[in-house]
């Protein structure tokens, strides 16, 4: 053997267990549409609650688990419900992963085939109830009176529990919307139907749009000859024009009435006669008796809140419970909680002291007191331990990056941490007495733990019941660290997240991206593994980049004056700050600043070309996904939270407009979007690179057919490959 070939077959030798334990990522492995993203997925556990006691649902059967000891106990398998539900192969149970437990004291099991929704009694063996309304469109279902709600037509109707249809309208139409989330899915809105406590009255929207202009959506793949694309248009309310009318419906299953909330007239014209006239109505709440309906009433200027009561059989207006107002914006999120013990008194969450905090009131607008305070964020309520008489929550006062679990008493205001106080933490509150939770969480190196917390008087108990391996393990991984630095303000700490590849070399210089968002309702860095990072991160660390992710201000869960600081200047003081990030990074060796680039997505494809155009001569590469390009364009309940109205507020929706940056582009850039994109619609886009060729600038464009504001399965794989490309051509 030659001294050639003995030194050859030697680095193969020594390559081999490399390449067994060190594969490289593709993006079928890193990225939601690929082909093997979900086996690199973190270990996980379906679970429910039985009441007080917990189910772990998988595909073929459902196990209890003891709480105190963590064993399984089997309940049943998907063979016994098919066989007692004498299931044909139309009506046959796929799966028990969807299954729940709606009645906490009763051995019933809600499940889901083809044709209809059933309950098993699975101590009895045999199926107790199913209904027929399975196929139709925004089911709701109330376990209560096992009635449905759901659209047939564009109508609204109900079953009731013995399967009779009831009509409950006749003029549902494209333009009058019945039983549908409303205002666009603003101020948490996510569905049209509410069914009262007991299950005998239904809450639905009614939403007028008829007077909201159409924006010309094209569908290019009609299903009838001939073969033309042809119009499929989308109501879309742009900032500074009519707005949809929206009223509230109660329907009686005792009575079969129908009923309208007498709320008042709600102004749809772009600048309303009466400034604080309701507009919005959101967050509807039922009393615990089933006989009154509370709304969160929010004028047109977003800046005037008033809580207020109605009654449920004839629909008259009682009372005003409070009023919230502000000088920039008031946004109501979460519906009220009336205690389970006490119903006259409910939990409402506000962010009137600088941070969104827990209120107790009394039921006849009587604020008790304040339930929680200091420089942190309430992220959300999971709900009441009865037994303890305390609201449990997941806050961010351990650390900004954290979610960690707390009990609070109602009585005293004394919090108790329910968790390990490290890292991201999401809990499920038992559904009996609230007693027990499942607290799924991880943190920087920890990809996934399930425990189940008992929730006792003294210190709680938590059993683990996952430890989930590191799915990467086989693979080589970028390095993943995370630190502060200040605003431009000078002031306030903001914290960012860096991805470098695995064998990163401080003597070396590393092309860098700076991947961005911006805006509010989002962050891009917290305490959960890797940092939170983006898989395409570790795609292009693969690849010997840099990536830099930095959350500014305007962003969330940092307080009301964080995000505030961007009101009616959208994307300034943002690119203030996220230069503050490039001043980072170019006082770093390993960076090279002569190749920089940046990318985001939406409000983050926004930001992109403002920094590309702001700052022509920092960023020498591009790529800005759905870019919102000028907010006259954007939708009115978003946009007019902001910014105002383009009437009231036409200065800042000057300087904030990228039209008129189109001239400063100098470095490559891409701009992607969906065709069909119903949220940034291409009006956009189309406009900016028309100003590029009046101005003589050269972006590169790309679309993708039919796909709306993201790209959907296989097409994000694609997608991904293209915006890395785009960085391998030019950075």
């Amino acid at each position: 053997m030659t001294i050639k070939h003995y030194l050859l077959s030697l680095l193969l030798l020594m390559a081999m267990p490399i390449a067994a334990q060190q594969k490289l990522f593709t993006l079928e492995d890193l990225n939601f549409g690929g082909r093997n993203y979900h086996s690199l997925r973190p270990q996980n556990m379906f679970l429910t609650w039985w009441g007080d006691q917990l189910v772990q649902t998988d595909v073929e059967e459902c196990q209890l688990i003891d709480a105190k000891t963590g064993k399984k106990t089997k309940l049943f398998s998907l063979d016994d419900i098919n066989k007692w539900a004498k299931s044909d192969d139309k009506r046959q149970v796929r799966h028990l992963t969807n299954a729940t437990f709606p009645y906490p004291d009763k051995p019933i099991v809600a499940v889901g085939n083809r044709m209809a929704y059933i309950l098993v009694d699975f101590k009895a063996k045999q199926v107790i109830w199913q209904d027929s309304t399975s196929l139709q469109d925004a089911n709701d279902w109330s376990p209560q009176s096992r009635a449905t709600a759901y659209l047939k037509n564009h109508q609204l109707c109900v079953a009731d529990g013995e399967g009779h249809e009831h009509q409950l309208t006749t003029d549902g139409s494209r333009e009058i919307v019945y039983g549908q989330s409303v205002h666009r899915d603003e101020w948490g809105i996510t569905k049209g139907t509410f069914w009262s406590p007991d299950g005998q009255r239904l809450a639905f929207y009614r939403m007028d749009q008829s007077m909201v202009t159409d924006y010309p959506q094209v569908d290019l793949n009609p299903c009838i000859e001939p073969c033309i694309a042809k119009m499929q248009p989308d109501k879309y309310p742009m900032a500074g024009t009519n707005t949809h009318v929206v009223t509230i419906g109660v329907f009686d299953l005792r009575t079969q009435n129908t009923i309208y909330l007498q709320t008042p007239p709600s102004p749809y014209a772009a600048i309303p006669s009466q400034p604080s006239a309701p507009c919005y109505f959101t967050n509807v709440a039922w009393s615990p008796d089933s006989k009154h309906i509370f709304l969160q009433e929010l004028n047109r200027d977003q800046n005037d809140c008033r809580l207020v009561s109605y009654d449920a059989e004839t629909g008259k207006r009682e009372y005003q419970l409070c009023r919230e107002t502000s000088d920039k914006y008031v946004e109501p999120l979460n519906p009220i909680l009336f205690l389970p013990w006490d119903q006259n008194q409910f939990i409402m969450q506000s962010q009137k002291d600088g941070y969104n905090h827990l209120y107790l009131y009394s039921i006849k607008g009587e604020c008790i007191k304040q339930l929680t305070n200091g420089p942190w964020v309430v992220l959300d309520v999971l709900g009441f331990n009865q037994k303890t008489k305390s609201v449990v929550i997941a806050s961010n006062e351990k650390h900004p990056l954290q979610r960690n679990l707390y009990a609070v008493d109602i009585a005293t205001g004394k919090r108790t941490p329910l968790d390990n106080g490290e890292g991201v933490h999401r809990g499920v509150l038992s559904e009996g007495t609230g007693t027990l939770l499942y607290d799924k969480w991880n943190n920087p190196t920890t990809p996934n733990n399930i425990d189940v917390v008992q929730m006792a008087k003294g210190k709680p108990q938590a059993k683990n019941l996952l430890t989930a391996a590191d799915p990467w393990a086989d693979y080589v991984q970028p390095i993943f660290e995370s630190g502060t630095l200040k605003a431009a303000d000078g002031v306030t700490d903001l914290y960012w997240r860096m991805v470098k590849p695995h064998d990163f070399n401080p003597a070396k210089k590393y092309p860098t991206v700076v991947y961005v968002y911006g805006g509010p309702h989002a962050h891009n860095v917290e305490a959960s593994w890797h940092w939170y990072s983006r898989s395409w991160e570790t795609y292009m660390a693969q690849k010997g980049y840099i990536v830099f992710i930095l959350d500014n201000r305007g962003s969330e869960n940092r307080g009301r004056d964080f995000e505030q600081a961007t009101f009616r200047q959208l994307g300034q003081v943002e690119m203030q700050d996220q230069m503050k990030g490039v001043d980072y990074l170019k006082s770093l060796p390993y960076v090279d600043s002569k190749r920089l680039g940046v990318h985001g997505w939406s409000y983050g494809g926004y930001m992109t070309i403002s920094l590309m155009t702001n700052y022509p001569d920092v960023f020498k590469v591009g790529v800005a996904g759905g870019p919102v390009i000028d907010w006259h364009w954007y939708e009115v309940m978003y946009g007019e939270r902001y910014m105002d109205t383009p009437q009231q507020n036409p200065d800042g929706y000057a300087k904030t407009s990228l039209i008129s940056k189109a001239k400063n582009l100098k470095g490559k850039l891409q701009i992607i979007i969906g065709y069909n994109d119903p949220t940034v619609v291409p009006q956009h886009a189309l406009s900016f690179l028309k100003a590029c060729v009046e101005a003589e600038t050269q972006p590169d464009f790309f679309v993708y057919p039919g796909e709306g504001h993201n790209m959907m399965g296989h097409a994000s794989v694609h997608l991904h490959e293209r915006i890395t490309q785009y960085f391998e051509d030019y950075l």
